[in-house]
Order: C-alpha cells, then sequence, then structure tokens
C-alpha cells in the first residue's frame, strides 16, 4: 500500500492557524481542497516541527518520527498575523 500526503487544505500553504484559506478568506477544515491547492513544503511539516511530537498529547506516539505527519499536526510556533 502506498502512503501519500492528501491534497486537501491542511497540506495547503494558504492555511493559516484557526483553519482560514488566505486564497479565499473562509475557514475551511482538512477535508476540504480547491484548484489553488498549494503543498506546504515537507520539510515544515512533519512530527520533528508539530508541538505535539513526544508530548502526551501526541496521536500517534508509537508511529511518530521524522518525516512523518499526521491529521494532528500542530505548530511549533504560533504564525505571526
Amino acid at each position: 500500500m502506498a502512503i501519500r500526503l492528501a491534497n486537501n487544505c491542511s497540506n495547503c500553504e494558504n492555511l493559516l492557524d484557526g483553519n482560514l484559506c488566505t486564497k479565499h478568506k473562509v475557514i475551511v477544515n482538512a477535508h476540504y481542497t480547491c484548484n489553488n491547492f498549494e503543498m506546504k513544503s515537507l520539510d515544515e511539516r512533519n512530527c520533528v516541527t508539530c508541538s505535539r511530537y513526544e508530548e502526551s498529547d501526541c496521536a500517534n506516539p508509537t508511529k511518530a518520527a521524522p518525516g512523518m505527519l499526521c491529521a494532528s499536526w500542530a505548530p511549533q510556533t504560533q504564525a505571526n498575523a
């Protein structure tokens, strides 16, 4: 079975904290996608850059590893608005 990152809003570089799409100025969720989807750099979004990595609130503690990504990813630092 091949495992790939989904073409959805949670992997789109237009998504800000709070699920705001900067392209369309609307609130979205992880299941949405559109024709303006732009994949975030894999170097930016993975377990190592997640604030939950190796913490008690990690959704997948036995699978979390550098280079992996799940739907519960959370940034280590908040973006400045």
